[in-house]
């Protein structure tokens, strides 16, 4: 598995995890609870694999800022909650990647990054932003 099966879904809190395709869309199931929903092709989801976080010179993918915060937090969950006051959060993520662009990433995304990074954590999901790389890699020497 990779990023490309996990997503967001307006509207759900958390992350999902593409189960199976169906004819109008497919099957998902939250990480947050495990409770299997059925997901039209005509939703608003959002594939991690295709997030990026504006910095000052690019737009940095999704992988590697989670890649940023597993190496600031040893692989543990955060040190701050995405309950945390704006300040907080806004601090913590310069702590993590110092040339985000502050205009153009608000709070509220800091908050989806820090609660999906823990999701990610706490179901042993992590290794997906290594392994996605690492064929990238080997694959880009071939």
């Amino acid at each position: 598995m990779s990023l490309d099966k996990i997503l967001s879904i307006s509207g759900k809190p958390g992350l999902f995890k593409i189960i199976t395709q169906t004819r109008s869309g497919f099957v998902a199931e939250s990480l947050i609870d495990q409770k299997k929903l059925t997901v039209n092709v005509h939703s608003n989801i959002s594939v991690l694999s295709e997030i990026a976080i504006y910095t000052l010179t690019e737009e940095l993918p999704l992988k590697e800022v989670l890649k940023k915060i597993k190496e600031k937090e040893n692989g543990q969950p955060t040190s701050i909650s995405h309950k945390d006051s704006k300040d907080t959060l806004e601090e913590y993520f310069f702590e993590v990647l110092p040339d985000y662009d502050e205009d153009r990433v608000y709070a509220s995304d800091i908050k989806k990054v820090v609660q999906w990074y823990n999701l990610l954590q706490a179901h042993n999901l992590l290794d997906l932003i290594e392994d996605t790389s690492d064929k990238s890699a080997s694959e880009e020497e071939e």
